[in-house]
């Protein structure tokens, strides 16, 4: 396990006893963390894929049961594919769970403007 998916389920962890300003503050590490996470295994994922053509990517997509059609992008593939791996992760379902029990209590990331 990772150090930022051990500070990710610890956070998640902790998060239960935060008033809502901790919670905040909780939340915000949490989603860099889950963004770091993210970024690192789209790097893998286009390291491994690099040579792939883009029917064979589309294929892989597919397989992987990632909800894709022929007007995205080899970008937009790969990342809709790491997402897709990245959100079975224990990191990326621990982050999950604590924005739930954020929103929940009314605290989110996105401000009220």
């Amino acid at each position: 396990m990772t150090i930022d998916t051990q500070r990710l389920l610890d956070l998640t962890a902790a998060a239960q006893d935060c008033c809502d300003e901790d919670l905040l503050q909780v939340l915000r590490e949490a989603n860099t963390l889950y963004q770091r996470g993210l970024q690192g295994l789209l790097r893998g994922v286009m390291a491994r894929l690099d040579g792939l053509p883009g029917p064979d990517l589309m294929t892989a997509a597919m397989d992987a049961g990632v909800c894709c059609d022929t007007s995205q992008d080899r970008d937009e593939l790969l990342l809709l594919l790491a997402l897709a791996k990245w959100e079975m992760t224990p990191a990326a379902l621990a982050y999950s769970e604590l924005a739930k029990a954020a929103a929940y209590r009314g605290v989110n990331l996105i401000s009220e403007g």
